[in-house]
């Protein structure tokens, strides 16, 4: 059975952390990230993509939390990886397109109904930035991205219903149940016990 890998068990606590606001927490996940392998952008993207879940304010403080590490690291003599560069969207298809094509993939059914027809405008930006512009970029895998949802949503008090979809679909992009059982194992040891119950309650219903 499959367990968490070293990097993606950094991106567990990198996005609890910053989901919670805690900053001195946050900031000794972002190094552990970085010495357990991940590169500079693949944090970025961690930090960028959780802000379609908890906000710009937790994601602009993760950045520069985040940024003010890389200069502490650089004055030390640290050279961390960049990683890879963003990969240009395909222009063959609009953001709402390929949203559509990949919030189906991962979800694994085309996604209507429910509060879906009672705000079109919802499942418009949905579909086509969350899917489409940030799911879409190449940075994280979809199962990495599922990681880091997951573990931002079960800090977030009410997002019981977020957090058991979420745990369809990460099932849905690869994430074993080993790996979901390791993701609230590891709030439960990094983050606390709320966060664990929420997660494993999510699970066990499954």
């Amino acid at each position: 059975m499959n367990t968490l890998t070293p990097k993606q068990g950094s991106i567990v606590t990198i996005s609890a952390f910053m989901s919670k606001g805690d900053l001195k927490g946050l900031k000794h996940a972002l190094i552990n990230g970085l010495n357990q392998g991940l590169t500079v952008n693949e944090i970025k993207e961690i930090l960028v993509q959780l802000y379609a879940y908890v906000g710009f304010p937790r994601s602009l403080n993760g950045l520069s939390s985040f940024k003010d590490i890389l200069e502490e690291r650089q004055k030390e003599g640290i050279n961390d990886s960049v990683g890879s560069e963003f990969a240009p969207l395909p222009t063959n298809k609009s953001s709402l397109e390929l949203g559509t094509e990949i919030q189906t993939k991962v979800v694994g059914k085309p996604v209507s109904g429910g509060v879906m027809d009672f705000s079109p405008v919802i499942d418009q930006f949905l579909k086509a930035h969350l899917f489409g512009d940030i799911f879409g970029r190449n940075i994280l895998s979809y199962k990495d991205r599922e990681i880091a949802t997951l573990s931002a949503l079960s800090t977030l008090e009410g997002a019981d219903s977020q957090i058991k979809s979420h745990v369809q679909i990460a099932q849905n992009v690869g994430v074993s149940s080993t790996e979901l059982a390791s993701i609230a194992n590891l709030l439960k040891s990094k983050i606390g016990e709320i966060e664990y119950e929420r997660l494993n309650r999510a699970i066990k219903e499954q």
